[in-house]
């Protein structure tokens, strides 16, 4: 027989936990929870920790792991270079992430919130544990938080924010490593602050942003800046993996640890795991957009489940169907759209990848040049413009694809490019009178780079009318 989820009132889904009925911040003190998934999340959290701040530092052949000079335009991915002229590879390469992120959501829920996302980490590993260690746990937190300012709140208060604000710079400064590499961000550091006002302002800024958030605005940014938490509404369904309580096997509710009633559900209405959510959510109520997916609930529903000799996982990774019909089908018809949009989309971005020629010159008729004639030529005059995306020089050549018996002639010398370097130059192109067939001809121009061809640009030649 199958087992309807009861009916429950709704009003919760009006409010949210971290403002009152008067529109006033309702401060969060999650109690310190100890688990196996809180465990594991600190372990990676380490992981990431130890990337990200180790990222800008380190070298491939000499050169940034990650960079994204949004100034300068340019951005090193995995030590590949990319330009604005490599501008459709990165569109593809952003649609096929957004796309990952559809299916990964319809799939496993917020995962990447609770497990991987920066804010999460700094908020919970970082931040929050930092405040453990200082004030306590929550009960703690709340009565420093209510007592005058006597000389305990102070002392505890000034660290905290002294550390809060030294991680804040610490941040900021990693973030500036990723915007404009280590070299300049030590220059600024290390040089005349006079010489350097710009980027001692976005260090300050960037500072000021990551302190604020972290000391003031915390879960806020989950709840009313990140728009993820609203997109679930459209990208979960009931076959979607999410931090779901066991409403079948848990309800009905009823405090009684011994003696309970036979019609009773395992969930004793302990309220351990809204003491732990840092949302102030109740994940009894079902998915919200509140919830992070952080697994404290998991955890301290666990403890209580273990205490009472009952087994683990009233609350747990399910989906809604997996409770109430004790099926689940994860590979749905949605799911097979994503995947297969996505595999097109990965398909055609490593195609772009691979294909992308190691320069890229733009030749364009010099304007206001009319033809010239030298001898036995018809003579165009061209502009160029080469960039060069790798990490080494090159010197570029070039051929006439119809013609063989055509001239190049390079107005000063050969255009030479250095590593991640762009150069401009110009030459005349010269065409045999006898091949010459009528103003604006389409002409092919190869381009060559270290003795290979690394692209064909069409182009127009023009001379008399005949």
């Amino acid at each position: 027989m199958e087992t309807a989820a009861p009916e429950k009132p709704q009003s919760f889904r009006d409010t949210i936990a971290t403002v009152d009925q008067d529109g006033q911040r309702v401060w969060i003190y999650p109690k310190l929870v100890k688990g196996v998934f809180y465990k594991y999340r600190t372990y990676l959290s380490w992981f990431f920790l130890a990337l990200l701040f180790s990222g800008p530092f380190i070298r491939v052949h000499g050169h940034p792991l990650m960079l994204f000079n949004v100034l300068e335009r340019k951005f090193i991915i995995f030590g590949l270079a990319f330009w604005p002229q490599d501008f459709n590879v990165l569109v593809v390469g952003v649609i096929a992430f957004i796309v990952f992120i559809v299916l990964f959501t319809a799939v496993f829920g917020r995962l990447f919130c609770g497990w991987v996302c920066p804010q999460t980490i700094f908020m919970e590993m970082v931040f929050r544990k930092i405040e453990y260690w200082i004030e306590g746990d929550a009960a703690q937190q709340r009565k420093l938080a209510g007592m005058p300012w006597n000389a305990e709140k102070i002392r505890k208060r000034s660290t905290k924010f002294l550390l809060f604000f030294s991680l804040s710079f610490l941040i900021a400064n990693t973030f500036l490593a990723y915007i404009i590499g280590t070299d300049d961000l030590f220059k600024i550091i290390l040089d005349d602050p006079r010489q350097h006002l710009g980027g001692l302002a976005a260090i300050t800024i960037f500072t000021g942003i990551f302190f604020f958030v972290y000391w003031w605005f915390r879960e806020q940014a989950c709840l009313i800046v990140c728009p993820y938490g609203r997109l679930q509404g459209v990208l979960l369904d009931k076959n979607s993996i999410n931090i779901t309580y066991d409403f079948v096997r848990g309800e009905k509710r009823d405090k009684k640890i011994k003696n309970r009633p036979e019609d009773a559900g395992d969930c004793i209405d302990c309220k351990k795991c809204v003491a732990v959510c840092p949302t102030g959510i109740d994940i009894r109520n079902g998915t919200q957009l509140e919830c992070v997916n952080c697994t404290n609930c998991i955890d301290a529903c666990d403890e209580i489940m273990v205490a009472m000799n009952k087994p683990q996982g009233l609350i747990r990774y399910t989906s809604y169907n997996n409770i109430v019909e004790k099926t689940s089908q994860v590979f749905t018809t949605r799911v097979k759209a994503y995947t297969v949009v996505l595999s097109l989309l990965l398909t055609l971005f490593f195609y772009l990848l691979l294909s992308r020629p190691d320069t890229e010159t733009t030749i364009l008729r010099a304007k206001g040049q009319l033809y010239t004639e030298q001898g036995i030529y018809y003579s165009n005059l061209y502009t160029l413009k080469s960039i060069n995306k790798t990490f080494e020089p090159v010197e570029v050549t070039f051929k006439i694809k119809e013609f063989p018996s055509a001239k190049i002639r390079m107005v000063g010398s050969n255009l030479s490019l250095s590593p991640q370097g762009l150069a401009q130059g110009a030459m005349f192109v010269d065409i045999p009178k006898v091949h010459y067939r009528a103003p604006g001809m389409k002409l092919s121009i190869e381009v060559y780079a270290k003795g290979k061809k690394v692209e064909t640009i069409s182009t127009r030649f023009t001379g008399p009318n005949q």
